[in-house]
């Protein structure tokens, strides 16, 4: 039996929305929205809509967003695994759009787990500029990391630190930040129905004074003429507009500019026209029995340009950091990993190596070899899961390729390549972690699910190895 919505969560909301209650109420008795976001680092939306098995309508404000039944399941598609898509809820589409991403920009995700706002940046920023992505939740971030690796994003760096921690170290140095701040989870309520049992007014409260302090830690880190986004799941007032407005009060550097896409948010009558300050009239609420989503909030504001920046701050937060701390212990030292890196990437991943070319940007952590992205900062300090794109692995000189090398290349940079129709048995089986039987002693080979890299195997006497990653392996 499902948890019924919170007494007074209703109350609330028939005090909000009033005449148009009982339609957001009706709501609950229906599916919640499913969606998909298509990864234009790897396929275009055209080429993704020719191939696809699935039934999908169009996301109004996001191009590359769709929606299916709940019928159908593309998390367990070999597309999923091979990155074309990320799943996603259509509201929270809105949130990376209103960004406005532009690429060879520097972006902080302030509060990125599980990854689907970060993913979407990643492909605004196509390969240019960086993206942090930061979360403070060990577990989290574990997942969010997973997720960056999946859709082959190789410009990002993930973080588990605290918003304080960051701004520390990286006053005024981002164009853009998203606030996706965690919340009482009220527009989620009929899609994770544990989130009814966990609500109370009292966690919308401690909530408000959550997002207070995250954002006052952002504005810290925000360049002056950049751009902030805010965003909840929720429909709390107090920590929607009220947060909002508190934050503007404390921050007058800050100004409030139009939600993109905002007129399709509110279709036909408007859901409760906000009453109070008239700074936050330009916010955008996406209501459930308006539109084919779930409940979100944002808001776009802007760092004045007249903000006064701390210049000393912002460059001693720029230097790279190529060699991490006890590096000169490792079995092999950097040097020799580059050069087993080469070894390897000219015999079986050209491509790649061609994209790795700057001898500056590596950096060992114990066995691991990463390249940084161009604009990576000094991460000296900071709990750093994933510094760059993981080429791989180096022992005793010898060169084994990660997973996220993989996801990251196309099938026309490798030298061998194993090629499974996505609706090949073969293909379940290497996605299960099984060796396939396939001719030849070719070595590493880039196994892929149509022309999509979806993983590594090793070909020797007639039989291919497979590398792809225990943690992941279908069951």
């Amino acid at each position: 039996m499902q948890t019924p919505l919170p007494t007074a969560f209703c109350e609330r909301m028939e005090e909000l929305l009033q005449q148009e209650y009982e339609p957001f109420l009706r709501e609950y008795e229906r599916e919640a929205w499913h969606g998909l976001r298509v990864n234009t680092l790897k396929i275009t939306r055209e080429q993704f809509l020719r191939l696809s098995p699935f039934s999908l309508k169009p996301v109004p404000w996001c191009e590359h967003g769709f929606s299916y039944s709940a019928t159908e399941r593309p998390g367990k598609h070999p597309y999923h695994a091979a990155g074309l898509y990320y799943l996603q809820e259509p509201s929270a589409m809105a949130v990376a759009e209103a960004l406005g991403v532009c690429p060879g920009e520097v972006v902080l995700d302030l509060c990125a787990a599980p990854g689907g706002k970060s993913t979407q940046i990643a492909a605004f920023l196509n390969g240019t500029g960086l993206l942090i992505a930061n979360e403070i939740h060990p577990t989290r971030a574990k997942a969010l990391s997973e997720n960056i690796e999946r859709l082959g994003v190789t410009n990002a760096i993930v973080t588990n630190e605290t918003p304080e921690r960051l701004a520390e170290r990286f006053p005024c140095s981002f164009d853009r930040i998203l606030v996706d701040a965690p919340c009482s989870g009220e527009g989620m309520f009929r899609k994770l129905p544990e989130a009814r049992a966990d609500w109370s007014p009292a966690k919308v409260e401690q909530c408000h004074a959550l997002q207070l302090a995250i954002l006052a830690a952002a504005a810290r880190m925000l360049k002056p003429g950049g751009t902030l986004v805010y965003s909840t799941c929720t429909f709390a007032p107090e920590e929607n507009e009220q947060t909002v407005e508190a934050f503007l009060a404390a921050h007058p550097e800050f100004a409030l500019l139009p939600v993109p896409h905002r007129e399709q948010f509110r279709p036909g009558q408007t859901a409760w026209t906000k009453r109070g300050d008239s700074r936050v009239a330009a916010s955008a609420r996406l209501w459930p029995h308006l539109l084919p989503g779930e409940g979100h909030f944002l808001a776009k504001l802007v760092k004045q340009d007249t903000a006064p920046a701390d210049e000393a701050a912002v460059s001693a937060g720029k230097k790279r950091s190529p060699r991490k701390k006890g590096a000169a212990k490792a079995a092999v030292s950097r040097e020799e990993s580059i050069a087993a890196w080469r070894s390897f990437a000219e015999q079986y991943a050209g491509g790649a190596w061609e994209k790795t070319s700057d001898s500056d940007a590596y950096a060992l952590f114990g066995e691991q070899l990463y390249y940084l992205p161009a604009a990576a900062p000094n991460l000296d300090g900071l709990k750093v899961l994933r510094p760059g794109w993981h080429l791989g692995t180096v022992k005793k000189n010898r060169f084994e390729p990660a997973h996220a090398l993989a996801l990251a290349l196309s099938a026309d940079q490798c030298a061998n390549t194993l090629h499974f129709p996505a609706a090949d048995p073969l293909l379940l089986r290497y996605l299960k972690g099984e060796s396939l039987p396939a001719d030849g002693d070719k070595g590493w080979t880039l196994v892929c699910a149509d022309q999509f890299p979806i993983g590594w195997g090793k070909l020797a006497d007639g039989q291919l190895k497979n590398h792809y990653p225990k943690g992941l392996r279908w069951l």
